[in-house]
């Protein structure tokens, strides 16, 4: 592909660009770490614009990446990524599920930096929940974060001390805010099961009833065990959302709505999803390395498998796997994923990820296709308000700069 000639520098422009003296540039280019281009008619050498534009982010480091997947770009105390998996306040989450720690404890930790002994005990709060009104809004089976983000504003709304974002204010708002979003996400399944979920209190609970799954003691342990290891991840896209709004004042409201815009992209929370649709060509497990073969013939990105923090596999995934084979060890769904899990390995393929292992616990629960991003937002909004917390304790606003890499606008004559 030819360059367009206003995409490309003369030396003097280029050496500017980069920051360097010409004998710098000379140097890159004899090196071959710059190619230079033959000018129009006789004129000096030139250089491609993208091709500088590339050697100055290699030159800059880390810094010039900085928001590209990788590099942190703020400091925290609430989670570490480790080899084991995130650690919550210096607690892994592989132990903290393992032990069967309470998601709300779990939640107070990352809130707070200490576990509870006990499990803490928050509102039960149907109060000003506008149930009719919202359900009116939401068509019936619309993708399960819609319900998230209906709610969140209209609750909002009805907080006249939203904006208060002491630290205590914002704690309390959340033991109440939590429950209710677990409630919410009944809204495009069932809205008759807001009521019950509403009342239940406990989020995990409630998020059972809502969703329509059991509520027996070893499938309320795999969904408490499911939001504790998706609590947080360190500075993830949604997590960074929540924060860039927290940055500017806006109240915890609106960072959660920011959140839950971040986590439903099909890259992040909603990729549980694809996983499910490659279970569904599959159809069974007798089926699933077909599926497999196929999509790997066809050149086709197979979801749930790799993960960059994890090359040697995703800690986060045996502890779900194993809870969700023990509470429906025949279930077809379940097998099937199974199957595909055996079919991948056999293949050589990378290690599946979280993803896989919660398209495993929906289909333990028994839950329509769909659902696993409302498991994983009501999961991951513990860690939501300890990065909404965190950045409003900073103080500062959150504003990247941008780095012009277009054509070179036009000099006066």
């Amino acid at each position: 592909m030819k360059t367009n000639p206003t995409d490309a520098l003369g030396a003097r422009e280029a050496a500017d660009y980069l920051g360097v003296k010409l004998q710098s540039l000379y140097a890159y280019a004899s090196r071959g770490m710059l190619k230079s281009l033959p000018g129009t008619r006789g004129r000096a050498r030139r250089y491609a614009r993208a091709d500088l534009e590339a050697l100055r982010a290699r030159s800059a480091g880390p810094a010039a990446s900085a928001l590209r997947f990788g590099e942190p770009v703020l400091e925290t105390r609430i989670t570490r990524m480790t080899a084991h998996g995130p650690e919550y306040r210096g607690y892994e989450a592989v132990e903290l599920a393992r032990a069967g720690t309470p998601f709300t404890s779990v939640a107070e930790l990352l809130w707070t930096g200490a576990l509870p002994e006990r499990a803490p005990s928050w509102p039960a709060d149907d109060s000003r929940f506008p149930a009719r009104e919202l359900a009116a809004l939401v068509p019936r089976g619309s993708p399960p974060l819609t319900g998230l983000a209906v709610a969140l504003p209209a609750l909002g709304a009805a907080d006249a001390a939203r904006f208060d974002t002491n630290a205590e204010a914002v704690l309390a708002r959340a033991r109440r805010l939590i429950p209710r979003l677990a409630a919410a996400c009944a809204l495009a399944l069932e809205p008759r099961r807001l009521g019950p979920a509403l009342a239940a209190g406990d989020p995990v609970r409630a998020l059972a009833l809502a969703l329509g799954a059991p509520t027996t003691k070893r499938a309320l342990e795999l969904l408490n065990c499911t939001l504790v290891l998706l609590a947080d991840h360190e500075l993830n896209a949604s997590a960074f959302a929540g924060r860039v709004a927290a940055s500017t004042g806006a109240d915890l409201y609106a960072c959660l709505g920011a959140a839950v815009a971040a986590v439903s992209g099909p890259l992040h929370g909603g990729a549980s999803e694809q996983v499910e649709m490659l279970a569904r060509e599959a159809a069974s497990a007798a089926g699933a390395a077909g599926a497999v073969r196929d999509r790997m013939r066809r050149g086709e990105r197979i979801p749930g498998f790799g993960h960059t923090l994890y090359p040697a596999g995703d800690p986060r995934v045996p502890p779900l796997l194993e809870a969700a084979l023990r509470l429906a060890p025949r279930a077809p769904r379940v097998k099937t994923l199974a199957a595909i899990l055996a079919a991948m390995s056999a293949a050589g393929r990378p290690e599946p990820n979280v993803d896989v292992a919660l398209a495993c616990v929906c289909a333990a629960l028994d839950l329509p296709h769909g659902q696993g991003p409302a498991i994983f937002a009501i999961g991951r909004s513990a860690g939501w308000v300890a990065q909404i917390l965190e950045q409003y304790e900073a103080g500062f606003v959150l504003r990247p700069r941008a780095r012009w890499v277009g054509p070179a606008g036009m000099l006066p004559a």
